[in-house]
C-alpha cells in the first residue's frame, strides 16, 4: 500500500480567464496533518475544494490511493469536509446532527447509537446529545461539526478555516484538541488557514502558498528556520529582510558590513535578500558589535521586549528579554548560522 493517499498532479485552475492555481504538485501522506497556509486569495481554499470534489481543475489530475478521482463527485469520495460555517441542522439536536450521515446509509439503530456515543466522547461533548445546536457556543458547535464528519469514518478530513469564528483563547484550545483527535484516530487531516501560529502549532507539514503557487513545503521547523524565499520568511513569523550582495561563497555584504554566512552557490556579487529573525540579533555594548545602532523604540510584549534599532539606514527589529532604553547606542552582532541568504524574488 502506498505511503501517499492523495496526489495532486499539475493542477491549474482559472476563473473567468483569471489564473487561481498554477501547476500545483502535492503529495499528501497517510495519517498526516497537512496545512495549506497563505494570505487571502492565495488559492488554498480552491486547492481544498478540488481535493474535496467541489471544484474541478482546469488542468491536471487528483489521485486518491492511486485512482483518478478528478471528476468524481464529493459524495463518492472517501473524505469529509468541515467548513468555517459549520452548516449544522438547526431543527435537529446534537445526536441527530452527528447521526445524520449514518442514518442516510440506513445503518442499524444500535450501531448508530454506539458510533455517536464514541464521537461525543472523542470531542468532549458527552451529555449534550439532546441539546439544540442553536443553544451551543461556537466551540461546541465546531465539535459537533467535527464529530458529524468523523462519524462516517473518512480516510481524509478536510477543514476549511474551522477555527476562524472562535475567539483567541478558545481557538488556541481547539488547536490542541484537533491535533489530539487527529493523532487518536490516525487519519489524514488537510487544513486550510491564514494563521501562521495555527499552522506551526498543529501541522506535520506546511504548504505555504501565494498567488496560486506553492512557495515552500516542509515541517514547521524547516519552514520557520529555513525559508525558501523572502515571502515565506516574511509571512511565517517576523523577519528582518534587507538587500545584500554575495561577495563569494560564505561571505555576504549588507547593512554596511561583510558577514560570514553558511550559504554558497551564488554568483560573485549577486544581489540577494538577507533574512535575519528578530530573536537572532544580539545587542551588545557600544563598540563591541559588528554594527552600531541607536535604539529608536521599545515595546514590552509580555515574554520579551521588541526594540527597533537604526543602523546605517536599516531599521532592525530586535526581540530580547533584556531591554535597552530608547536613544541608547548599542552594538549589533549576528552569527553566521542566523543569516539566511535567498535569491531575489521576481515580481510576477
Amino acid at each position: 500500500m502506498s505511503y501517499e493517499i492523495i496526489n495532486l498532479i499539475d493542477i491549474s485552475k482559472t476563473f473567468d480567464d483569471t489564473p487561481v492555481l498554477e501547476n500545483i504538485n502535492l503529495n499528501i501522506r497517510r495519517n498526516e496533518f497537512l496545512t495549506l497556509l497563505g494570505p487571502s486569495g492565495c488559492g488554498k481554499t480552491t486547492t481544498l475544494r478540488i481535493i474535496g470534489g467541489f471544484e474541478e481543475p482546469t488542468r491536471g489530475k487528483v489521485l486518491f490511493e492511486g485512482e483518478d478521482i478528478t471528476h468524481l463527485p464529493p459524495y463518492k469520495r472517501k473524505l469529509n469536509t468541515v467548513f468555517q460555517k459549520y452548516a449544522l441542522f438547526p431543527h435537529m439536536d446534537v445526536f441527530d446532527n452527528i447521526a445524520f450521515g449514518l442514518k442516510i446509509r440506513k445503518m442499524d439503530k444500535e450501531l448508530v447509537e454506539e458510533k455517536v456515543k464514541n464521537m461525543l466522547n472523542l470531542v468532549n461533548m458527552r451529555g449534550f446529545e439532546n441539546r439544540s445546536v442553536e443553544s451551543l457556543s461556537g466551540g461546541q458547535q465546531q465539535r459537533v461539526a467535527i464529530a458529524r464528519a468523523l462519524v462516517n469514518e473518512p480516510d481524509v478530513l478536510l477543514l476549511d478555516e474551522p477555527l476562524g469564528a472562535l475567539d483567541l483563547k478558545l481557538r488556541k484550545g481547539m488547536q490542541i484538541e484537533l491535533k489530539n483527535i487527529q493523532q487518536k484516530l490516525g487519519i489524514t487531516f488537510v487544513y486550510v488557514t491564514h494563521d501562521q501560529e495555527e499552522a506551526l502549532t498543529m501541522s506535520d507539514t506546511i504548504v505555504v502558498m501565494n498567488d496560486g503557487i506553492i512557495q515552500q513545503i516542509g515541517s514547521p521547523i524547516d519552514i520557520y528556520n529555513e525559508p525558501k524565499n523572502a515571502f515565506v520568511a516574511d509571512f511565517i513569523g517576523e523577519s528582518n529582510i534587507v538587500d545584500g550582495a554575495m561577495i563569494e561563497d560564505y561571505l555576504v555584504d549588507f547593512a554596511g558590513h561583510r558577514f560570514k554566512c553558511l550559504d554558497r552557490g551564488f554568483a560573485p556579487n549577486e544581489e540577494v535578500d538577507v533574512v535575519v529573525r528578530p530573536e537572532d540579533i544580539k545587542l551588545v555594548s557600544r563598540g563591541q558589535g559588528m554594527l552600531e545602532g541607536r535604539v529608536v523604540s521599545v515595546i514590552f510584549k509580555g515574554v520579551h521586549y521588541e526594540m527597533m534599532v537604526e543602523s546605517n539606514g536599516v531599521r532592525w527589529i530586535v526581540h530580547s528579554t533584556l531591554m535597552e532604553p530608547e536613544d541608547t547606542v548599542v552594538g549589533i552582532n549576528i552569527l553566521p548560522d542566523d543569516i539566511h541568504i535567498m535569491k531575489k524574488m521576481r515580481v510576477k
